[in-house]
């Protein structure tokens, strides 16, 4: 284009000499012809220069995008932020996704995983397909460092004996059944006796002692594992067949998201729940006395010496029991009748509504993190961690190191006519979420 305009200013140069030498009087004519001409070489100089640097700024956005795909040019992967720092502020030391790796070996000789889910802030759920445990999860504090927030133990060998339900998947039915017996259509059942004289968290060989089938799974918003497992007709003395599967995920909002599902072939009981002890200061961090804790719960659960309902609703207010509005876990707990001296209480949820419904909030002033937790259940059960004693059994952790919000349905719900049912029959499907929103303030 610029010869072409060369090559129009020397024609036009040339015509004007000519011109002018054998007529004068036409030179002021040719001058403006010529003024005319040049205008428009510049206006055509102008276009082509501008629509040239757009054509150029357009192409090289397209080669920066497809550059990393190579010579077939096709999408490349979205890039993450620069390793130290995420999109939020937080520490993050690699990209979303989901790794396994050996965890190691049941008494029986079961190879057992453990898979390592990391979202796109960097928050990172360890999950292991014995007990479909929850091993750790490492949350960012006010200042973006990341801690792990769970009790639990490094290695599968801590999670072979009996333990404290550290992270566990519980079930078939969580909390206790009194005397380990209950009726279903005219028949008796007889369950282990495993907290003396009740049956708890489904018995000697609960769900927490199972090895699951792990399915890995992502999508552009969450990291996770799907475990699934048959609990045959008769075990821990349970009726039916009872195929059960919980997801646990880990969304880039930072919240850890537990689905349940279940059917049978026999009509049975269900009640299924995560035992987490949290801990937001940190796992190993000393107690959970100043963790502010708030319950949306106006009743709670009476209960008898050994934990049973008495089938009574109530009020918290004016009780130690009241968490209505934030307060310290440490501020009525020694007010607590009960031995070890505690929280392990059963909070019906004021909103009753289908669908998550807020249950409660808790804070640790400390390190700012904060943790929200919404549920289609009817009920959480606060445990503070009264029966640990810092055995090796309990990873060494002391007593109030850590504490659950189980959410769930009543205990003993099938000696209780009045509570919300757990049977579960033929033809229905079990379906219960539990969130937990991570942040720090």
């Amino acid at each position: 284009m610029v010869a072409f305009v060369n090559r129009l200013l020397v024609a036009t140069d040339a015509e004007l000499h000519v011109r002018v030498a054998f007529s004068p009087p036409l030179r002021a004519e040719l001058l403006m012809s010529r003024t005319i001409q040049l205008s428009l070489a510049l206006m055509v100089v102008g276009t082509v220069f501008f629509s040239g640097c757009n054509t150029e700024t357009e192409t090289g956005v397209e080669r920066s995008e497809t550059a990393a795909a190579g010579p077939e040019s096709t999408p490349a992967e979205p890039v993450s932020p620069a390793a130290g720092q995420s999109e939020t502020g937080q520490s993050e030391t690699s990209t979303a996704g989901i790794t396994k790796g050996p965890f190691g070996k049941t008494t029986e000789g079961v190879e057992v995983e453990i898979y390592t889910c990391t979202n796109a802030n960097g928050l990172v759920m360890k999950l292991t397909n014995y007990g479909a445990i929850v091993v750790s999860l490492e949350t960012p504090d006010r200042d973006g460092k990341l801690a792990n927030i769970t009790l639990g133990f490094d290695e599968l060998a801590g999670y072979l004996p009996r333990h404290p339900y550290f992270g566990a998947t519980v079930g078939r039915f969580c909390n206790r059944i009194a005397k380990g017996k209950f009726s279903l259509d005219g028949k008796e059942y007889t369950l282990a006796t495993n907290n003396d004289p009740n049956h708890l968290h489904g018995g000697n060989v609960g769900f927490d002692k199972v090895v699951w089938t792990a399915t890995e799974l992502q999508t552009e918003d969450a990291v996770g594992v799907e475990f699934s497992y048959r609990s045959p007709d008769g075990e821990e003395g349970y009726p039916g067949n009872l195929d059960v599967k919980v997801v646990y995920s880990l969304t880039n909002k930072d919240e850890m998201v537990v689905d349940f599902s279940a059917t049978t072939d026999q009509a049975t009981p269900v009640n299924l729940t995560n035992h987490n002890y949290w801990n937001l200061a940190g796992a190993g961090s000393g107690d959970i006395r100043s963790h502010e804790l708030t319950i949306a719960a106006d009743q709670f659960l009476a209960v008898d010496a050994t934990l049973i309902p008495t089938g009574e609703l109530s009020d918290v207010k004016g009780t130690p029991l009241d968490f209505s509005a934030a307060k310290k876990i440490g501020d009525d707990l020694d007010k607590i009748e009960a031995d070890p001296v505690g929280y392990d209480h059963c909070y019906v949820l004021r909103e009753t509504a289908a669908g998550l419904k807020m249950a409660a909030r808790v804070k640790d002033p400390g390190t700012g993190r904060v943790m929200e937790i919404r549920t289609t259940q009817p009920a959480i059960q606060f445990y503070s961690g009264n029966f640990l004693k810092g055995g090796d059994d309990e990873g060494g952790y002391q007593q109030y190191h850590g504490f659950c919000l189980e959410t769930q349905h009543h205990p003993d719900a099938p000696n209780q006519p009045d509570f919300p049912t757990t049977i579960l029959k033929p033809g229905e499907t079990y379906r219960q979420t539990t969130v937990h929103a991570f942040s720090a303030e």
